[in-house]
């Protein structure tokens, strides 16, 4: 209870605070950070992730890898991974370690050339599904001199082999250096990899002092990602997309190992003015007081000059990794992502005619038949997941530019499943299930005040309104822009005589059960659903390793910082309590399912007392 009312108060204060939260957790803000970094041994990992120090046991029966890495090499993991072999270690560490040597000597924006080719293929996210990787090797060849590509980031999450499906991509890149390119994508961040599985993969698939290890030279992998490629000076290839800020010759100079995780503004490197002049600067301290006070506020404007510029440098690589196209003209925040834009049409122009380009290359999205063309054609979503939602919910694409003017070609392809082929309107119906079901987990975070709104449209209590009084009451407080009539079917029942929505029904068939008390204010599980995406930032924000667990040390020290920003602080006596307490297993870590644990466990205890009290 004491942790619910502590977090309780930090969500109320999640929305006006939040940039204020999110900076007091910052690992530069943080009193010991650095010193948990020795202690943790991070720079320790990189050196201890060494293949020579790798014995490979003799029961392994996994691939073997030689250096240099050849085609062969590629043949070699292919064959392996279909078999559901696992690469050993020693190997993981080789490729990843040749693959930061490679990415280290490509610029931020790479540039790509048809001159021999006279074609590209141009791949969307994978997200880990290793049989659409083979399949599009398959269907257009390996990497090479007249064969080059281009992977547009998010390789990883999601899918179960995301780690074959990255380590495939990274010996592509190491064989055929000058034929493949591969760009960052936002799940290619630890941050994200920690809510969408990879990170449990690593885990899962190298054991012990290993997993730690391959996460750290992963991580390097990502510093080092291009954030983008151009192909001919004609064609940008990026992950989201594009703003009205986006500025191609800025990117080109950022220097984008610094972007360890995209979610996190990097620190303001402090400049110390004694190196600048300092003959200059010791003569200024010791004339009157005002030169100390011109210098201090000289150093201060500097120090705000140097925080806009990172700022709009983090903002410009975010929006490559983060933004979505609209079909409406103009650029604004993407709230439905949280960070990135929206980009219209015109800022579509703009950014090509300024910088003497024809197409934007985007993936990012799932699309039903895996590629969208938007923006009078200047604008291409592609993207190579197939059965991203479920099995035959969508097809796979990849996009071959071809010839002097680089036309785009479309290849569409479903990878085998065990599934019968589906038709169009099955596949649809796969996504719109999925969709359904997450709408329903937004529905049951405005539950209370949905019913209160219904009730005022029934006051006779026969649990029925008409039509029309449930379309505005979803329209006006859910929050949510959606066709509400044309779902109303998916949703809600109608009376069969009167023709009535049974406006309970609403609330049926959701993720949490159907009893749910109704009381004035929302129930614990009603704020669990509407401040989950909160609770998830703060998780990540303590997660200060991006490991996917808390350490105690970690928790301890982000509840003092935090409860600066509540009205209910805590003794550091209790947050240790506390920390041990959510610790269900008792491993000593607590993970996101155990961080949401408590609020279910309260819930419980809620009911309880209600049920003793009736």
């Amino acid at each position: 209870m004491k942790l619910y009312n502590f977090f309780n108060s930090l969500l109320t204060h999640m929305g006006d605070k939040k940039n204020d939260l999110i900076e007091a957790l910052s690992p530069r803000n943080s009193p010991t950070s650095d010193e948990r970094r020795s202690l943790t041994g991070d720079a320790d990992l990189l050196k201890e992730a060494v293949p020579e120090r790798v014995t490979i046991e003799s029961t392994y029966k996994g691939p073997h890898l030689t250096q240099p890495l050849t085609s062969d090499s590629i043949h070699t993991l292919i064959d392996a991974f279909k078999k559901k072999k696992v690469l050993h270690v020693k190997y993981v560490y080789m490729v990843l370690r040749e693959a930061v040597r490679v990415l280290k000597q490509r610029p931020s924006l790479a540039q790509a050339s048809t001159a021999i080719s006279r074609q590209i293929t141009v791949c969307g996210d994978l997200h880990g599904k290793l049989d659409d990787l083979i399949t599009i090797l398959y269907k257009n060849g390996l990497p090479s001199t007249d064969n080059p590509y281009v992977f547009n980031g998010d390789f990883v999450d999601r899918g179960r082999k995301s780690m074959e499906v990255i380590l495939l991509l990274l010996v592509l890149m190491c064989v055929f250096p000058a034929e493949v390119y591969l760009n960052r994508g936002n799940h290619e961040d630890m941050v994200m990899n920690a809510r969408y599985g990879f990170c449990k993969e690593v885990s899962s698939k190298y054991k012990g002092p290993h997993g730690p290890r391959v996460l750290r030279l992963l991580e390097e992998v990502y510093r080092w990602l291009p954030l983008g490629t151009i192909i001919d000076n004609k064609v940008l290839v990026v992950h989201g997309g594009i703003s009205d800020d986006t500025d191609l010759h800025w990117i080109a100079s950022i220097d984008r190992s610094k972007y360890t995780s995209v979610l996190r503004t990097p620190a303001v490197t402090q400049h110390n003015d004694d190196d600048d002049s300092s003959g200059h600067n010791r003569h200024s301290r010791s004339g009157g007081g005002g030169g100390r006070e011109e210098e201090e506020e000289e150093s201060e404007t500097c120090r705000e000059v140097r925080m806009l510029s990172v700022n709009y440098e983090w903002k410009q690589v975010l929006d490559l990794l983060w933004s979505d196209p609209q079909t409406a003209e103009g650029c604004r925040p993407n709230t439905f992502r949280g960070g990135g834009s929206y980009f219209g049409p015109n800022v579509t122009r703009s950014l090509l005619n300024r910088h003497g380009l024809c197409l934007l290359i985007r993936s990012h999205e799932c699309k039903p038949e895996g590629y969208e063309v938007l923006h009078d054609n200047k604008c291409i979503t592609i993207f190579s997941a197939s059965n991203y939602y479920d099995d035959g919910s969508n097809r796979g694409a990849y996009v071959k530019l071809q010839g002097p003017g680089l036309e785009p070609h479309f290849v569409q392809y479903m990878a085998d499943t065990k599934t019968k082929r589906l038709t169009l309107r099955e596949r649809v119906g796969r996504m719109e299930t999925s969709a359904i079901r997450e709408l329903r987990g937004q529905i049951m975070a405005s539950r209370t005040r949905l019913l209160e709104a219904f009730k005022g449209h029934d006051p006779g209590d026969t649990g029925q309104i008409a039509l029309n009084d449930w379309v505005t009451t979803m329209e006006k407080h859910s929050h949510l822009n959606l066709p509400w009539r044309v779902l109303r079917e998916k949703l809600v029942t109608l009376d069969p005589t009167t023709g009535l929505v049974n406006y309970n029904s609403t609330f049926t068939e959701g993720n949490v059960d159907k009893d749910i008390l109704e009381k004035s204010g929302p129930t614990v599980i009603e704020a669990l659903y509407r401040q989950k995406s909160n609770l998830e930032t703060i998780f990540r924000l303590i997660d200060r390793d991006n490991s996917g667990n808390i350490s105690m040390e970690e928790f301890s020290e982000a509840c003092s910082l935090l409860s600066q920003h509540t009205d209910d602080p805590m003794p550091k006596e209790e947050i240790i309590d506390l920390a041990r307490s959510i610790d269900l297993n008792k491993d000593g870590f607590i993970d996101f399912n155990e961080f949401l644990e408590c609020f279910r466990i309260v819930d419980t205890l809620h009911k309880d007392e209600e049920e003793e009290d009736d």
